[in-house]
């Protein structure tokens, strides 16, 4: 049997102070809810998790969720030996059995499949794991500190999981060139000895997990005065969080670190500590504050200084996308359905009839069909062989839909008057998306960089105030965008291989980017929005090379 690798020490990792805190408190109260933590690789996200069992005196056990697990692996199973030689039902218990009393680690948490976010929301919300197959159910226990680990750059966290976490740290790159050295160096000194280095901190890891367990103790008798669960309270409705899971969270967390501190009552210093790891991931959001900067009478932004937008542009003050009754010309939008009442004409339909499949095209939604329920099965047989019955259940064939918009916001889209044919083929997209229930991502590409400008969920009902909010200017980085796109899929696909991608790339074409350098992402619809009467066929070269369908917006 392997021996596991030692974990590097807790307290030994420079620096990441509001992250240490959020670990510690859930320790000190594990109905916090468990620590989601958000940053880029390298910034010890899963050191200092994997460290924390080491300092959590009653929460030693430590669960890893791989990335690649099955719904069973996670729940448990059914033994089907025993079903058939001794007619007996038994379940493996799978990890979330294991997982009790425990710390229950996800890393990448956003890219797990949302049959097993399913799971997690309801054992989370219960604390209760119910494996149920055909009117035969087994449960049991399950309440465990989850932590999670994310890089926001491969995708967004489903809301309802969001929530469920207690507390959120965002972590960054932060430190001086001397403390990269340093770490870098204590690094090295752990990996030629471990032991050696593990036992260096042995006296200030005991000294944390005493104190972590003599603030379990105190933690009952902390006194939380009226003024400060109004405080709270006032402040939770200030920022608009939805419903009552934060007032919770953030009278545990100030409660948990008195305790921390030896304090025998909650005051405001401890209420301040604990604000920006409960509140940062609930606020209300509005579409403009999720994805880009609020628009209106009383936005900040009216209080700031114009910018020259020959220079660098704004999407803020695009005509308003309107019922069209009559053409416009006779460059005629494809968008637009060419009948008596000019009803606008899905996107979906138009790319769906160039490849003569229905309106749905590759998004028809799901169909039901059924397979082999090999549990049921045996059950019905009691173990009899051969099998004398079988039994099936109907599945779900479809296949999961992300939508992913590639918008090009360079200065060059600012010379023409196409914007609100852009903006209506995006909402033209986000609305039909919607409608089948299925998800969208934007990522932006000008001024020489890439952004996401709205991270993956599922498609909103409106994307006005967002598509206002965002400013044009600067470079093409066409190519940027490409590889970004083609990397966000890879990582999506290694937790959802079954997950379909479209793109939409939105863009004039006027890149000076050597198009041998393209080479196709996968499913993709090229929307030129290029503003000339002869259009110099820039967006059809780039479409030929992307193996993209070429869709022209109007002249």
């Amino acid at each position: 049997m392997n021996t596991p690798a030692p974990d590097f020490p807790f307290s030994a990792v420079t620096g990441q102070e509001q992250f240490k805190l959020a670990l510690i408190l859930v320790a000190i109260n594990p109905s916090i809810g468990g620590v989601l933590i958000s940053g880029p690789r390298g910034t010890a996200k899963s050191t200092l998790a994997r460290g924390l069992p080491h300092i959590a005196p009653r929460n030693r056990n430590f669960i890893t969720l791989p990335l690649g697990a099955s719904e069973e692996m996670l729940i448990g199973t059914l033994d089907l030996q025993k079903v058939l030689d001794q007619q007996k039902v038994d379940f493996h218990p799978g990890l979330l059995a294991r997982a009790h009393q425990g710390i229950l680690y996800v890393d990448e948490v956003n890219l797990l499949p949302d049959n097993l976010v399913d799971s997690l929301l309801d054992v989370a919300a219960s604390g209760v794991n119910r494996v149920e197959r055909d009117g035969i159910s087994h449960t049991h226990d399950a309440r465990f500190i989850l932590l999670g680990t994310m890089n926001p750059d491969e995708g967004e966290l489903r809301p309802q999981l969001l929530d469920r976490f207690g507390l959120m740290v965002q972590v960054e790159q932060s430190h001086s060139a001397e403390e990269r050295v340093a770490i870098v160096q204590m690094r090295e000194a752990f990996d030629r000895d471990a032991g050696a280095f593990i036992a260096q901190y042995e006296s200030a890891q005991l000294q944390m997990s005493q104190r972590i367990e003599q603030a379990q103790t105190r933690i009952d008798h902390i006194v939380s005065a009226d003024p400060m669960r109004l405080e709270i309270a006032n402040r939770c409705i200030a920022v608009g969080v939805d419903g009552l899971r934060a007032d919770i969270v953030w009278h545990r967390s100030a409660v948990a670190h008195a305790a921390w501190q030896g304090k025998s009552a909650i005051d405001i210093g401890d209420i301040d500590a604990v604000e920006a790891l409960v509140i940062g991931h609930r606020r209300k959001h509005s579409d403009a504050q999720q994805s880009g900067p609020p628009s209106g009478p009383s936005s900040e932004n009216n209080n700031k200084p114009q910018q020259d937008r020959s220079q660098t542009g704004d999407w803020g003050h695009m005509e308003p996308v309107k019922q069209v009754t009559a053409p416009r010309s006779r460059y005629q939008s494809p968008l637009l359905k060419s009948d008596s009442l000019m009803r606008p004409q899905s996107l979906f339909d138009v790319y769906a009839k160039s490849r003569g499949e229905s309106s749905r095209g590759a998004s028809k939604g799901r169909k039901a069909g059924s397979q082999l329920d090999w549990f049921q099965t045996f059950a019905s047989n009691l173990g009899a062989w051969p099998l004398r019955w079988l039994r099936h259940r109907k599945v779900n064939s479809g296949r999961p839909q992300l939508h992913l918009i590639l918008l090009d916001t360079s200065a060059s889209t600012l010379k023409n008057n196409r914007f609100a044919d852009a903006k209506a083929a995006i909402i033209n997209i986000a609305e039909q998306a919607y409608l089948a229930r299925e998800q969208l991502t934007i990522l932006g590409f000008g001024n020489q960089r890439v952004q996401t400008l709205l991270t993956r969920k599922r498609a909103p009902r409106a994307l006005r105030r967002l598509l206002d909010s965002i400013d044009a200017g600067g470079g093409t980085p066409l190519l940027e965008v490409i590889e970004q796109a083609r990397r966000y899929q890879r990582n999506l696909r290694r937790a959802q291989p079954s997950l379909q991608v479209r793109n939409y790339l939105i863009t004039d074409g006027k890149s000076a980017l050597a198009l041998q350098d393209l080479t196709p992402i996968g499913e993709t619809i090229l929307i030129d929005i290029e503003e000339s009467r002869v259009k110099r066929g820039r967006g059809v070269e780039i479409a030929s090379a992307l193996d993209a369908f070429y869709l022209p917006l109007p002249a």
